[in-house]
């Protein structure tokens, strides 16, 4: 007896039922549902999950999920982590408009970039990932030699792909640490020493630094007006500061109390 209710709790895991979510989420109404964690449940089947029209925030990793036909219904989800699975096409995707965070490493989307066109028309969409070097997750896709610049082309408002700050604050400091990364990694380094190499060029001409004046006679006839007229405020700064000088000595010597001799 004990055995098979044990067995029937492992099955409704399998699925995600409405019985599920209620006594996950503690909600008796599914469309009041607004956050939804269902991490590594062995779930196959996303049942009901399309119910919850209202949902933000779904994750659903490390499943066993291959179809997201349930998700096509959720218009209001903003973050989806559908990592550690076994996706092979996004094509439900499509219709979640309001989706501005995807995370979809380890799983089996095909090699070819075209599986990820579907994703085109979701135009928040700002940080996308198919691959997590941490956790060893990837997809087919990854392996395409031009996958990182195709996928930047086919999404110009993305911000962050696979982790990596592409735009916006911190992207050019990333890019640096990463092209160091590299280089290191390129074995330019020996016995802890940089090799030098004879064709290294400066970044920046030894002049660059250098204050060039323009040839421009309009320019050069500004720059000696406004010479003049600095030259002339300092005058005036000298003698205001004269002229105060002298109007607080004055008005010191009257505030003195006279003295008379005896």
């Amino acid at each position: 007896m004990d055995s098979k209710r044990e067995k029937d709790q492992d099955a409704e895991f399998e699925k995600i039922t409405a019985a599920l979510l209620k006594s996950r989420t503690g909600e008796f109404d599914l469309e009041s549902i607004l956050f939804l964690k269902l991490r590594s449940h062995g779930i196959h089947d996303l049942g009901c999950v399309g119910e919850c029209i209202n949902l933000e925030r779904l994750d659903l990793s490390g499943n066993n999920i291959t179809n997201l036909a349930p998700l096509a219904s959720l218009r209001l989800l903003s973050v989806l982590n559908l990592s550690a699975n076994r996706i092979s096409s996004l094509e439900p995707l499509r219709s979640c408009d309001n989706l501005q965070n995807l995370n979809l490493a380890g799983n089996i989307i095909t090699s070819s970039v075209e599986s990820l066109h579907c994703l085109q028309s979701l135009r928040k969409l700002e940080n996308i990932r198919l691959k997590d070097n941490t956790y060893n997750y990837t997809n087919p896709v990854c392996r395409n030699t031009s996958y990182r610049a195709i996928v930047l082309e086919m999404f110009p408002n993305i911000k962050v792909l696979d982790g990596e700050r592409v735009v916006g604050r911190g992207s050019d400091l990333y890019q640096l640490c990463k092209d160091i990364d590299d280089t290191i990694k390129a074995g330019l380094y020996k016995n802890g020493q940089l090799i030098e190499h004879p064709d290294c060029k400066p970044w920046v001409e030894d002049s660059y630094w250098e204050i060039k004046r323009s040839n421009n006679a309009i320019i050069e006839e500004a720059y000696k007006q406004f010479n003049d007229v600095l030259h002339e405020c300092r005058l005036l700064n000298n003698r205001a500061i004269h002229v105060i000088s002298q109007t607080e000595r004055s008005m010191s010597l009257k505030k003195q109390p006279k003295q008379y001799a005896i």
